[in-house]
């Protein structure tokens, strides 16, 4: 029944409950027969905290109060769901540790600094981190990767993604996968070959360059193309989501996977078998 502790079952924290993330999340949970929810989190002062996660989504009371204590949330979890903001979730890595819960990461924007952070936590706890969780963007994760190993410099690489009008990083987590893919498998750093924000008088290309391009409008969810463009002929990999439950599952079954696993930072390949 929706709301109610299963027997056996994983319990989950969903962080930053009231977005368009974490809303989607707890009806992903609630709707599950492999996990229940434990708690959901908000920030202090926000108006969700103290009222029911169900009934302040507009719908059925859940019998979970929406709380801003993180650490209480997290001692009786197995699992915390994670789709905020950089600074939020590198605290919540620490404290998920502590509580030895799995966490899954879905936000994007993290700095060398963050990652770094998160894989101190990674010592002591189980942490699934991706750009993206669904299932197509890693398979085209693996495509990048070995049509880049297959073509060589000729062929320039522009990765070019889509997003609503109110996300607030760029290039999207996605789109730096597969940059990153796609420099693993020409056998480069991203960091050396990125080549992002033109605007005026850029001059030529440069050879061997792994170019990124970012659309913002309306409410697109996420659209992610690689292409490879020579002379005489394209090749282009795409990924289209249409709805964001696509993401709530991947994470659902990051966190069930993760149980039981040894401490260490993996990512959706991981989990995919990929």
């Amino acid at each position: 029944m929706m709301g109610t502790p299963m027997t056996g079952t994983p319990g989950i924290v969903i962080t930053g409950a009231s977005g368009r993330m974490g809303q989607m999340l707890v009806q992903a949970v609630t709707q599950s027969d492999a996990c229940h929810l434990v708690a959901a989190l908000e920030r202090e002062g926000h108006a969700w905290v103290g009222q029911d996660i169900g009934t302040a989504m507009g719908g059925a009371a859940l019998g979970v109060t929406v709380t801003d204590d993180p650490v209480a949330a997290f001692a009786k979890a197995q699992a915390v769901i994670d789709f905020t903001a950089p600074a939020a979730t590198v605290a919540f890595a620490g404290l998920a540790a502590q509580a030895r819960a799995v966490h899954v990461i879905g936000t994007t924007g993290l700095s060398d600094d963050d990652i770094a952070a998160i894989d101190r936590a990674a010592h002591h706890a189980v942490i699934v981190r991706a750009g993206n969780m669904s299932l197509g963007v890693n398979l085209l994760v693996q495509l990048t990767k070995k049509v880049a190993a297959a073509l060589d410099e000729d062929f320039d690489i522009e990765v070019i993604e889509a997003h609503h009008r109110h996300k607030v990083d760029a290039p999207s987590g996605t789109a730096l996968m597969l940059g990153e893919a796609a420099a693993t498998g020409r056998g480069v750093e991203l960091a050396d070959v990125r080549d992002s924000g033109r605007d005026g008088i850029t001059g030529a290309r440069k050879r061997g360059d792994i170019g990124f391009t970012a659309i913002r409008g309306g409410d697109i969810v996420g659209e992610h193309d690689v292409m490879f463009a020579a002379d005489g002929e394209r090749i282009t990999l795409r990924h289209v989501a249409t709805d964001r439950r696509v993401f709530a599952r991947g994470a659902l079954k990051a966190a069930i996977w993760g149980q039981d696993r040894a401490p260490g930072h993996y990512d959706m390949l991981d989990v995919l078998g990929l």
